[in-house]
């Protein structure tokens, strides 16, 4: 092989190698996902994630559920409450379909939250029959006290105005957004209402597997 030969030969390899690391880097991106769809979406990601506060709830079956301590899946954070007028009730309802077509391992490494911002009346027993209309598999988690269900709204920036339960038939002021904490139990980021189900069906796969 000639001094040329070989010259040429280390270029194409050189070549070769950088279009392979490019390629590489390409599909690697790919599997993280487009973040312009994600926030097309109303998927937006924190820089940084937040650790939840230290407070416990009692969750739709009456047992005791520590919020940061939510490990393992995705979780999805709607803060509603069961005598809700009208967005709680179409929220669940397109979370529920939304739910139905996801592929079977999004499903399986996601849950749904209804955090109440009604503890005066949302109990154990209001919150799984409520949630049992829509779909047996969300789950409810009510306080103890205004004060402890302020400390998590506030941690995850999803405010509530509290009512004035000495009224008949109060409602409840709140953001319709999502909360989304991930598997290591921080919040990971918000899903913005209203909720396109289509592109969500689409984009909530790719931020499970991130």
């Amino acid at each position: 092989m000639t001094r040329t030969q070989k010259t040429v030969f280390i270029l194409v390899a050189l070549v070769a190698l950088v279009l392979g690391l490019t390629v590489n880097k390409v599909l690697s991106g790919k599997g993280q996902g487009d973040p312009t769809a994600l926030i097309d979406a109303g998927i937006i990601l924190l820089p940084q994630s937040r650790n939840l506060p230290d407070v416990q709830m009692i969750d739709q079956d009456g047992q005791p559920v520590v919020v940061n301590q939510l490990k393992g899946k995705w979780s999805l954070l709607f803060f509603g409450y069961t005598f809700c007028p009208d967005i709680c009730p179409t929220t669940l309802a397109q979370l529920r379909q939304i739910k139905s077509e996801l592929p079977k391992e999004a499903v399986a490494n996601l849950q749904i939250i209804l955090v109440s911002v009604d503890p005066n009346r949302d109990n154990p027993k209001q919150l799984k029959q409520y949630l049992g209309y829509f779909d047996p598999e969300f789950k409810g988690l009510t306080a103890a006290s205004v004060e402890d269900l302020q400390k998590l709204a506030n941690a995850v920036s999803i405010p509530f105005i509290p009512a004035d339960t000495s009224k008949p038939n109060y409602t409840v002021d709140h953001s319709g957004n999502l909360a989304v904490i991930g598997p290591d139990g921080t919040q990971r980021g918000f899903i913005r209402a209203p909720l396109n189900n289509q592109k969500l069906v689409v984009q909530l796969p790719v931020m499970l597997k991130r």
